[in-house]
């Protein structure tokens, strides 16, 4: 087999020519390898597999180098190990759907658990405001991951199809969409607009997060992460050479050629055999030195100078360098195993030599991308600082106000602040030493001392006891933090109703040990919820831009919460989509308080709406957007408001996300009417009265205030409510899809109709008022009480428009509907559409005298209310919500991930062939 060198391609691709006993695609231009033998080349260490005619023009550059190749590293946010089918791994480039793999969060970077060794970090940035910067200074960069497009994607140059199920082919930019044939990535204008999404993303040069050791996970709320996803196996069968993966016909070739070839265990430095960590390679008994060398550093993807390392026998007495002629046969063999190297690195005779720095965030004066700098064994860091600075262009600058960063970039990203007196040459010796490959992947930034996020760090502290004082909660942080000396510069504001709080630090170092301590800290056998907040800057928002605040509840709709917010995290800014399982609404607000103008999109059913309009309630006057705008996109089981509002009966997956964010986008702003219901029980029955939901207020004279968005019911309607919470209660994890949930509902009403009738003759129970006159109620078991005109998944008690003295109802008018219900039968047949209920008034102010205790229900939350008053008014509260406007609801699915640019953008395509010191590599 000949092995050809291309130099003008990305680097360190060792194409072999090969012969392939299966169908096999060109992994840059998708095609098919024709031919009997010799159809084409495969690279020795990433498995690229190439035509003939296409070895020249390769730009995807092999996973040996890919890591130098990125600018400013990001560590990826890694899944639980799982099977994902028709997805290839972005490291050996084979098909994942018969082993374990992990995939990021954010981006769409797949990878084989076993391959996890060699992941590149090039995770999108998005937190990337620098404080010297305006936004007219501020160039968003394409951010473009290979293969994995969407099906039926397009090349938005050349407009023909660049996806392909067989190989991991093409590039999709994580932010705008646009998807492209690897050589044509160069031909799209370097600035990426954020595509179709560009009217709701929140743009990375905004977001700011401070300078810690904290994973991303832990500030976006990505939970139940396994600390050993990454950790080396003992034997990796896979990188055997960087063979492509042979079928049967090829085993057996190799098999006859066995008896000239040894396997041998390489081990990268002291590290490697303190870890058990080896990989395995196949070389031939009469291979020399050199090309030893060469396959054991392909095992480990290391891209060094071979004149710069060597080979030594594990298992030899003294460790020796391996020599000329025969090395292979050399090798010691202990005890029966396979013989064993050590990849060590030369530091004899090796006392100087260049650096790489990299300017991290340093303004807009820093144009190229990284500098050598000249070092010896003797050079300290603050005279790399000094030189660094010289060629950055900064020769004024204080030396003083820098520092210098060592980065490690092996399996994640590693930092750690060097001191002055450090010798980085020094250490680059002492790192080979321990490994070869994290030796490569040692690089060192210059960064400003003074955190460009600024000196104040918030973290949010939940699942404390609620309607405490604030001396209170000042005392339980004081007992947790007090005694480790954490102690938090201020806090608030404190969300008393839901016993949680910001807390904020002016010390970097501070504020993590306290978001560890509280984090392993529990109060009353619950334990602390604490999530260190991003700062968004609002100045950098362009006008316009409406940034989407995104509310999952990832415990409506089965799997499809889960399934949205991942989706969301990958099409949008992660920094604006929200867990509501971390903390509720209250972090996500909390951070865009500053915002001016922006949308909220809620996913979840019509509790969790109610649920973060009440939470806006509580800190809108803090806010500088009181009354954002509120989408939807329905996960519960009646989904009413979501009915309503033409955002449908229930989400079921089928639809991609990439639309429901179009039509969020052409959504328009309605209001929705809200209500204070007071419920106030009679002095002899206050003792007897018992608690509800969490969602009410309470007074000291044991009145009790909801707000109500949809509907109030009293009866028949609210006993089969309680009945249905009181199972779900009881077991919650049977109560996971809506089909489930109705047949329920069915089954209850059923009995209903045999039961004791509590609620029979309901009418001689309650008086009703309707802008102070008394109205006469007809024989009736339930009453329910309309803000909108849907209830009970999708019915109409209202009933069609016709001709009597109501006017025609809508949920911005400022009237009530009342209507009744005379059983569980006519209850059916309202579901099922066959008739109406009975409409009984219409008004603004509603009073209802309770003479016994009786079922009521509020939203869906029911309760069994003691004899009392009941009185609804309008609310001084306002929600703005966002309507599906007609022409959204048909559209054509999207089938280019590169969401058409617009005409002006496409006018722009033209070859451009950035200057390598002033933009990265595509990938």
């Amino acid at each position: 087999m000949a092995l050809l060198n291309t130099t003008n391609s990305p680097p360190a691709h060792c194409f072999v020519k090969r012969t392939f006993h299966k169908p096999v695609y060109c992994h840059h231009c998708t095609d098919l390898l024709w031919g009997i033998i010799g159809q084409g080349y495969t690279c020795e260490v990433c498995n690229f597999v190439v035509h003939d005619k296409c070895i020249k023009t390769v730009v995807s550059p092999c996973s040996s180098v890919a890591p130098t190749l990125v600018k400013t590293p990001v560590a990826h946010c890694w899944s639980e190990p799982a099977h994902h089918r028709r997805r290839h791994c972005n490291v050996c480039r084979k098909k994942l759907d018969d082993t374990l793999a992990i995939k990021c969060e954010v981006c769409e970077y797949y990878v084989h658990v076993e391959c996890g060794d060699f992941t590149v970090a090039n995770c999108k940035d998005c937190a990337t405001f620098v404080p010297e910067k305006n936004l007219p200074q501020v160039v968003q960069q394409h951010h473009w991951r290979e293969g994995n497009l969407p099906p039926n994607s397009k090349c938005v140059v050349d407009k023909k199809t660049c996806w392909t199920a067989e190989c991991l082919a093409g590039m999709r930019c994580e932010w705008c969409g646009f998807t492209v044939h690897a050589m044509c990535a160069e031909k799209v204008p370097p600035e990426c607009t954020f595509g179709l999404l560009e009217p709701i993303m929140l743009p990375p040069s905004a977001v700011s997060i401070p300078r810690t050791e904290v994973p991303m996970e832990a500030i976006i709320g990505v939970q139940s992460r396994r600390k050993d996803i990454l950790s080396p196996r003992n034997i990796s069968v896979e990188f055997t050479g960087g063979d492509y993966r042979r079928d049967p016909d090829e085993s057996r070739e190799r098999s006859r050629e066995e008896k000239d070839e040894e396997v041998v265990k390489v081990f990268d430095g002291n590290s490697s055999l303190q870890r058990r960590m080896f990989r395995q390679v196949t070389v031939s008994r009469a291979a020399s030195v050199k090309e030893f060398l060469t396959a054991a550093m392909r095992a480990f993807h290391v891209p060094q100078d071979t004149t710069k390392t060597y080979l030594t026998d594990a298992y030899s007495a003294e460790e020796v360098e391996l020599e000329d002629p025969l090395p292979v046969t050399k090798l010691t063999k202990k005890d029966g195993k396979r013989p064993a190297v050590f990849l060590r690195y030369r530091e004899k005779d090796n006392d100087e030599g260049t650096i790489r720095v990299y300017p991290s965030r340093l303004g807009a004066a820093v144009t190229i991308e990284n500098t050598g700098i000249n070092v010896t064994s003797n050079t300290v860091v603050t005279e790399v600082i000094d030189q660094a600075l010289k060629k950055f262009g900064l020769p004024e600058s204080k030396p003083q106000d820098y520092r210098l960063v060592e980065v490690m970039l092996d399996k994640g990203v590693s930092e750690r602040v060097m001191e002055s007196t450090e010798r980085p040459w020094e250490l680059l010796k002492a790192v080979g030493r321990d490994s070869i490959r994290q030796m490569e992947m040692t690089r060192f930034y210059l960064q400003l001392v003074k955190d460009p996020h600024g000196p104040s760090i918030a973290l949010f502290v939940g699942n404390l006891p609620p309607n405490q004082s604030q001396r209170q909660y000042e005392n339980i942080l004081t007992d947790i933090l007090g005694k480790s000396g954490y102690k938090y510069s201020s806090i608030g504001p404190i969300y008393y109703e839901y016993g949680s709080m910001v807390i904020t630090y002016e010390d970097s170092d501070l504020a993590v040990r306290a978001f560890y301590t509280l984090r392993e800290s529990s109060y009353e056998d619950k334990n602390l919820l604490v999530m260190l907040l991003p700062n968004i800057l609002p100045h950098m928002i362009s006008e316009g831009v409406q940034p989407l605040l995104v509310f999952v509840n990832v415990k409506s709709g089965g799997c499809q919460g889960l399934e949205l917010i991942s989706s969301f995290r990958k099409l949008l800014n992660p920094y604006q989509v929200f867990d509501l399982d971390n903390g509720g609404p209250l972090p996500g607000l909390y951070v865009f308080r500053h915002v001016q103008n922006y949308k909220i999109l809620v996913c979840g059913g019509d509790g969790t709406i109610g649920w973060v309009l009440q939470c806006l309630d509580n800190v809108g006057q803090d806010s500088e957007c009181q009354s954002p705008a509120c989408a939807i996109v329905p996960l519960g089981t009646g989904n009413d408001l979501a009915r309503v509002l033409r955002w449908g009966p229930g989400y079921n997956g089928g639809e991609d996300p990439i639309n429901l964010l179009k039509d969020v986008i052409d959504a328009e702003n309605v209001r929705l009417d809200r209500w204070t219901v007071v419920f106030h029980v009679d002095e002899k029955m206050e003792d007897k009265q018992p608690l509800t939901t969490s969602i009410a207020s309470t007074s000291e004279d044991n009145t009790q205030i909801f707000v109500m968005n949809n509907y109030f019911g009293i009866g028949i309607e609210a006993e089969l409510c309680l009945d249905f919470h009181n199972a779900r209660e009881e077991n919650p994890n049977k109560f996971n899809s809506r089909l489930h949930n109705k047949g329920v509902y069915v089954k209850m009403g059923l009995r209903k109709m045999v039961s004791r009738k509590l609620c029979k003759d309901l009418h001689k129970e309650i008086r009703l008022e309707v802008d102070g006159k008394h109205v006469e109620l007809p024989p009736v078991e339930g009453i329910i009480i309309l803000n909108i005109l849907s209830w009970g998944s999708g019915a109409n008690p209202w009933g069609p428009e016709k001709d009597d003295q109501f006017n025609k109802p809508n949920h911005w008018d400022g009237h009530l509907e009342v209507v009744g219900v005379t059983g569980i039968v006519h209850l059916g047949q309202i579901q099922s559409g066959l008739r109406s209920a009975i409409r009984i008034a219409q008004g603004g102010h509603i009073r209802i005298k309770l003479n016994s205790e009786l079922p009521v229900q509020v939203d869906g939350e029911p309760w069994n209310q003691a004899p009392g008053e009941v009185v609804v008014l309008k609310s001084a509260l306002k929600a703005t919500m966002l309507k599906k406007t007609s022409k959204s609801k048909l559209r054509r699915r999207n089938t280019e991930p590169s969401m058409v640019a617009k005409e002006k953008e496409q006018s722009k395509l033209q070859t451009i062939r950035p200057d390598p010191a002033s933009s990265s590599h595509p990938l």
